[in-house]
């Protein structure tokens, strides 16, 4: 990749210093605060649709995403499984997550994700829009320190449907914030 040297790290150590990292907590660990030495990268990719993909075969085990997933990082544009002790580069197609369900209830919007995480859309989850080459909106939800999930497309209609109109804007309202999604001029 680009000249970086595809190593392998002891996956044993990743999966140890992992569950140790984590260990009687719940949710992921605060990699945000870690700052071990890269390592290389990982044969691993997360695509678009958030199937992970280790060296070409599925990572088919729930608990394994999940706790790959706690150990996740974003640094500028690249992902990296982090843990104490060291710092991996995966590659990542679009968002590492997708937001595949929400409720919205008491002026808030909360999305669930395919690796389980639950977040409340606000200032500190902001909802924004992107608009694909193809002109399709990409609608993303940040879950944790500039890592996002891509809001499937049920779910995004759904959205459209409790949307409200605010300056000429269309978009959504929770926690106390409006994030817009279309100039109201654009609407069909």
């Amino acid at each position: 990749m680009g000249g970086q040297e595809h190593v392998n790290p002891s996956p044993a150590l990743v999966m140890d210093a992992a569950q140790q990292a984590t260990k009687g907590k719940r949710g992921p660990a605060p990699v945000h605060l870690w700052d071990p030495p890269y390592c290389g990268e990982m044969d691993i990719t997360i695509r678009r649709d958030g199937t992970w993909i280790h060296e070409g075969t599925p990572i088919g085990r729930i608990a394994l995403v999940r706790l790959f997933a706690s150990i996740l990082k974003r640094e500028g544009d690249r992902h990296f499984l982090v843990t104490p002790v060291e710092k991996v580069g995966i590659t990542v197609e679009d968002a590492p997550f997708v937001a595949v369900d929400f409720e919205a209830e008491g002026g808030a919007i909360s999305f669930e994700t395919n690796v389980g995480d639950r977040v409340t859309a606000g200032p500190e989850h902001p909802i924004r829009v992107e608009l694909g080459a193809d002109g399709e909106p990409s609608p993303y939800v940040e879950v944790r320190h500039g890592l996002e999930a891509l809001i499937d497309r049920k779910s995004f209609y759904r959205l459209v449907e409790i949307g409200e109109e605010e300056d000429g804007r269309f978009g959504l309202r929770s926690g106390g914030a409006f994030f817009p999604i279309i100039d109201t001029d654009a609407l069909p």
